[in-house]
């Protein structure tokens, strides 16, 4: 992939606000310091950086695709009441895809994980929240 500005733009941006942000953040988030900067060069970008295997694009049930920096497999729970994301630990993934194999004879090729529940905050508390998603801490407990 040719490196150019505007894709090492979209690539800080994604940085900077943590991950799990769809094309039309980054493009909101850019306009802050660039008014201006084309929505089409923004899904360019994160067409080229996709392909380019440096940038994911999780698809986390219904809405716009949202894009995170690529390190590893991704599997997520996602809130379905505020959005809220939690990576799923990788050994738990490990055990399904053993258990599939040895318990019923299936040899996983690719595991993608997506689970929809609600989140801990959203059952204590289920007054409206914030649209942006945010990333759950899997420890958090109240």
């Amino acid at each position: 992939m040719r490196r150019t500005a505007q894709r090492t733009m979209v690539y800080d941006t994604i940085v900077r606000l943590g991950g799990h942000c769809t094309a039309e953040e980054l493009t909101e988030e850019l306009h802050k310091t660039k008014p201006g900067f084309p929505r089409s060069t923004v899904y360019r970008a994160l067409e080229a950086l996709t392909a380019s295997g440096s940038v994911y694009a999780a698809h986390l049930g219904e809405g716009p695709t949202h894009y995170e920096l690529a390190s590893g497999d991704h599997h997520h729970a996602v809130c379905q009441v505020c959005g809220g994301v939690m990576h799923i630990q990788e050994e738990l993934v490990k055990e399904l895809e053993a258990h599939l194999e040895e318990g019923h004879g299936f040899k996983p090729v690719r595991t993608e994980v997506l689970v929809v529940g609600v989140c801990d905050d959203c059952l204590r508390n289920p007054a409206p929240h914030p649209s942006r998603r945010r990333v759950i801490d899997p420890h958090h407990r109240h």
